[in-house]
């Protein structure tokens, strides 16, 4: 079935969302404890990084991967602006360096990824190959999206609020929804797809705990490699995912309480911005800050 929407079905779906497709998230308020699917993720992966991020809120530069997640999720929701007709592969090449133009004047570090116009040129055109084997994956002159770049909110009853941004959401002309996130690294390997869907159920969960309708498909889309995970969810999920969320929130809770954020080593350490500060590598955390915040962090 062939996902769309009318004006009227888009509203039926905002008008009980905080924001609307493409704005920021509303400024926060002490309205209690908050989490994200990422933010989440972190703790899943190591408490001592969901500390680092979440607690000390140390900076953490741009890295040429990033920025290329950065400028392809931009340049894709710019392409909805423009009519369906007109969103072609060449049309998706002329949005991206306008839009990296725009993110380098909002963000200089980001210029200051490449040393000379060459580095940059190449980056740029791996850039250019991920975008165009989107369009392997999907025609977007048959989509139009009921929102991009959306923010969604929800509070649990046990007072918890859930809370990211939505890369897409599609609604079927029947009213059956679509999460869709865009993804420009490696897809995961078989065993490791059920993490990876985490993201997209916890988003599902909001949508469920929003509207009372469970989202028919959720789909990762893995652009720089030309793959689809599309999974469909039902209650049973979501409920599950709703105990996961929570027992992880009172483990996290537990480390605020005891000030014990300890470290999970594993092959993501070659990555992590921090490992200089990481006890298992010899350093040194720095102390904590007198006045935890009470966010489990943003999206």
């Amino acid at each position: 079935m062939p996902y769309g929407s009318r004006v009227e079905e888009t509203a039926a779906i905002l008008d009980v969302l905080p924001g609307t497709p493409g704005t920021e998230a509303p400024v926060d308020e002490p309205r209690g404890p908050a989490l994200s699917p990422s933010r989440a993720a972190d703790f899943m992966t190591c408490p001592l990084l969901y500390r680092f991020r979440v607690i000390d809120r140390l900076p953490e530069p741009p890295t040429t991967a990033t920025a290329r997640g950065t400028l392809v999720h931009a340049a894709l929701e710019r392409l909805f602006d423009l009519p369906a007709a007109e969103r072609t592969p060449e049309a998706a090449r002329a949005l991206l360096i306008p839009e990296w133009d725009r993110l380098a004047a909002e963000e200089p570090e980001l210029a200051a990824l490449f040393p000379d116009e060459a580095a940059r040129g190449s980056w740029l055109e791996s850039t250019i190959a991920i975008m165009d084997t989107y369009f392997t994956l999907e025609d977007p002159r048959r989509l139009e999206p009921a929102a991009r770049e959306s923010y969604v909110e929800t509070t649990l009853d046990s007072g918890l609020r859930l809370r990211g941004y939505i890369d897409r959401l599609d609604v079927a002309p029947g009213g059956e929804i679509r999460i869709v996130d865009y993804k420009t690294g490696r897809a995961p390997r078989e065993a490791y797809e059920a993490s990876a869907l985490f993201q997209m159920k916890f988003y599902a969960l909001v949508i469920w705990r929003l509207r009372g309708q469970v989202p028919r498909l959720l789909q990762l889309m893995y652009l720089a490699e030309g793959e689809v995970l599309r999974y469909p969810p039902d209650e049973s999920d979501l409920l599950a995912t709703e105990r996961k969320i929570m027992a992880l929130w009172q483990a996290i809770e537990r480390a605020r309480t005891a000030g014990d954020w300890r470290p999970r080593p594993s092959k993501l350490c070659d990555w992590c911005n921090h490992k200089a500060l990481c006890p298992e590598f010899g350093g040194t955390p720095p102390p904590l800050p007198p006045a935890l915040p009470p966010e489990g962090g943003g999206a």
